[in-house]
Order: C-alpha cells, then structure tokens, then sequence
C-alpha cells in the first residue's frame, strides 16, 4: 500500500492524506482547508492533489475547518463514499462545513467588487452552501473504542485525542495478502491537562504512525496558567486603559474554554463587571453542541457543573447574531471583551472588529492559539508594524498579546507522552506531519534522541510506499 500526503505537509492546515491499498482502493484521512497561506492559499484549495471520484471512503479525525473544510468541494466533484466520524465530530462538521460556504461566499462576494474595479472577470467560491449540505449526508458516526469495518480487509477504530470535542486518533487495522499492517493518524493531539476535555487516550501498538507536530519545539507555560493570564489581561485593557479586549477565537473549543475561564473568574470574584459579546452564531451553535456532550469532559468540570449548571454562561454575556448586532459593536466606546471568529483573524467577523479597533492604543488584541504565520493572526503575533486588512493598510497601534498556553494543540512533553503508549522499536516509521518544516526538523531530533529511528517529514503531495 502507500500513503500519499496532499496536506498538512510540512505546514499546519489542509490536512489531507491519502492510503492507496494493493487492490486499488482509496481511502482518504481528512480533506481540511488550507487557511492563512498567503497568495498560495487559493491555488492549495484548487486542487486536491488528486481526483475526487478516485476516493472510495473517507475518515475524520475531527471537526475542525484545517481537517475538514473541503469536504463539501470533494463531495461537488464526485466522492460518493461514506465519511467515517465520532457523533461530535459528525454534529460540529455540519455546523461548521456550513459556515463556511457562508464565509465564502461573502467573501468571494467582496473579492469580485476589487476584481470588477480592476477589470477582471469574478471568481467562483470553492462550494456553496447546496454543496455543504449534500455533504453532511455522507458523515456516518461511530464512537470511540470499537473497531468497525472502512471496506473490506480495512478496519478502524477511533480513540480520543483530546484536542476538541469528539477529535479522535484513527486506528487502522489493513490486512493484505494475509499480512496486517497497523496504521494509526494522530488527528490533532491535546494537552494533559486540558481544562474541560479529557486527555488523550492511549492507543494499540503501531506499525506506522502520522503524527501532528503543531507545537513540537515549544512547551505551553503552565507556571502562571491560562486563568491568571487572561485575568491578567483583561484587568490591564478593560481596567487600566479603559480599551476593549478583541480575542479572535476558533468558534470550536477555544471559544468554550475561554467562556469557562471567565465564568472561573467570575465565581472567584476576580471578574470585573464587563460585557462580554461573542460576535459568532456558530460559537453559539457550536457551544450548544458541546454541552451535548459532558461525558467527554473531565472530572474537573464534571465536578464543577454539581455546583453550576453551566460553566459556560455568566451574567454580562451575549451572543450577537445578526450582522447587524455585529456592526453595532462598533459604536460600543466603554471597555469590553468581544470573542469572535475565527482564531487565526483570516476570515469571519473578527477581522472588522481588528480592522476597527486596531488603530487605539487603548485596546487588545488577544492571540490565543496556534496562528499559520502568513494569517493575520500569525502577522500580528509576529509584531509587525502594520497590516493590510480588507485591501487597506493599518498601522498597528493596539496592544498585541500571545497567549500560547490556552492552544487545543499538545506541546512536544504532551507528544511525547502520548507516544509512551507504543515500543519505539516496533514503529517501522513515523511520519511527522500538521507542523511549520522547522519545527519539525526539532521535534525530529528530539525524537530520535528518545530511540526513535527512522522519523520522516513528507513534503507536499509526496507518496510513501509501506513495506
């Protein structure tokens, strides 16, 4: 067999990687957007690296846009197999597969009016929402723990990944010829010590392994922690200089666990009395989703909720949800916090609210995960001076703040440690992938450090042939 990586290849988006069998047979893991690339980003989501109708059966690790934004784009040219997921997985990929053809579309809308100025002929979105719900009839969702049949002679098995509601670790199980290859793609892999989620499972021995390197030379700060950092925060730009803190903010896990946080203040005490606006319908429906769910929190939480029937929800929250309540942000001039999406600032509400707000000096920015580096977010966490936004240039004169500790995404001690569970001398190779080439090549030597032997990074659209 051979697997072939059309995304997530020596970068952090587009998560696509493709197993060939023996037989012919196709089976594709993820088929996610590629976001914050630049100029590159329209030609990487133009083609898939490979022919749609060639797929026979797809698997998702989880919901998140980077892993499954071009579904409904592989269903509009001709994929007519199932979409193997967990029950999260299957209700969150709907909302936000949706969401997305909406931002597209608005998006190309405003991209055409620039084009007709310039005299050039309009563009097409990569799918519309017609698109986006054929799609969704084709996730079909199993849960965690229990090996089902892909096609025949190809089973799998999802384990908890940590990372967001319902994310998962594809297990594999291909018998060829009499021979079982054990395959396992880590998905996106979270932290131990998540606030609401639990953690990663342990997972059966591999022969192979795809695994995501986000953060694979950088460890979260967990001395201050995420609670007093944000509190932090929010004293100096709401209090000390009466400004608005803006957090752009993935609508899916990161947006929660900052409503849990300040809820977490507010029980403490430490909260001053500020509005907080999550501009997103999808972070409501999405937030909505997650509470549906409670047997994947932690005992933590689960802890708490005997104590708050909803960690999620305090006095001087609101949920905007029409453009129009959106635009009405803007004439706020108090001190305020407005969580909106999407978290890398590239797409979605946050970027006017960036827009119209980063010329004060009296407010926040607030970066609050993982950002490509060529995205808006990775710009301004990068300190760059000014930024264009929407066509127009603008000088930076907003406070900019990172805070890396409150990421979905392990960092090198939680990979290292969800790798325990396998004997490094069984892995015939390990495949680094979902990480910036650089940090990749560090994870790689920390790995071989630990007694791994033969570690991988695949470039773009390369093919591997397993023995």
């Amino acid at each position: 067999m051979k697997i072939a990586f059309h995304g997530a290849a020596q970068t952090v988006t587009g998560s696509k990687h493709l197993i060939t069998l023996n037989n012919g047979k196709k089976i594709l893991l993820d088929c996610g957007l590629f976001q914050g690339m630049g100029k590159a980003t329209n030609d990487l989501n133009a083609s898939f690296g490979f022919e749609a109708s060639s797929v026979d059966v797809m698997i998702l690790s989880h919901a998140h846009i980077d892993h499954s934004g071009l579904i409904p784009k592989l269903v509009k040219e001709g994929f007519e197999g199932t979409i193997f997921c967990t029950p999260a997985t299957k209700d969150l990929a709907a909302i936000l597969m949706e969401d997305s053809a909406v931002i597209q579309r608005d998006d190309t809308k405003f991209i055409n009016k620039r084009r007709a100025k310039q005299g050039l002929p309009p563009v097409e979105p990569l799918y519309d929402e017609v698109d986006a719900k054929a799609a969704i009839k084709h996730l079909s969702a199993v849960e965690y723990g229990k090996w089902f049949t892909v096609i025949e002679g190809f089973e799998a098995m999802f384990t908890d990944a940590g990372h967001i509601i319902g994310s998962a670790v594809v297990n594999m199980r291909i018998t060829e010829n009499k021979i079982t290859t054990h395959i396992a793609f880590s998905g996106d892999v979270g932290q131990y010590r998540d606030v609401i989620l639990r953690s990663p499972d342990t997972f059966p021995q591999v022969d192979y392994l795809l695994l995501e390197s986000t953060y694979g030379n950088k460890l979260h700060d967990r001395v201050r922690g995420s609670l007093n950092t944000l509190h932090d925060w929010i004293v100096k730009t709401c209090i000390e200089k009466k400004g608005k803190l803006i957090i752009p903010s993935f609508s899916v896990g990161r947006t929660q666990e900052l409503l849990y946080y300040i809820n977490q203040l507010g029980l403490e005490k430490r909260m001053p009395h500020l509005p907080v606006y999550v501009d997103s319908p999808l972070s409501a429906e999405a937030t909505e989703i997650v509470k549906h769910y409670p047997q994947y929190f932690n005992n933590r939480i689960r802890k708490i909720f005997e104590v708050d029937d909803d960690p999620f929800d305090f006095q001087g929250l609101k949920f905007t949800a029409s453009v129009e309540e959106s635009k009405a942000l803007n004439d706020i001039h108090n001190p305020c916090i407005i969580i909106s999406a999407s978290g890398m600032a590239d797409a979605g509400r946050i970027k006017h609210h960036i827009a119209n707000n980063i010329d004060d000096h009296r407010n926040t920015i607030l970066i609050v995960g993982y950002c490509e580096p060529h995205s808006l977010g990775g710009k301004l966490s990068s300190g760059v001076k000014e930024v264009r936004i929407y066509g127009e240039e603008h000088i930076v004169k907003a406070e900019v703040g990172v805070m890396r500790s409150m990421s979905a995404h392990g960092d090198y001690d939680d990979l290292c440690q969800f790798l325990s569970c396998q004997d490094k001398n069984k892995i015939k190779t390990l495949f680094l992938v979902h990480g910036e080439y650089e940090v990749q090549q560090e994870f790689r030597e920390r790995l071989m450090h630990k007694g791994f032997k033969d570690i991988q990074i695949p470039a773009q659209h390369s093919e591997v042939k397993l023995s």
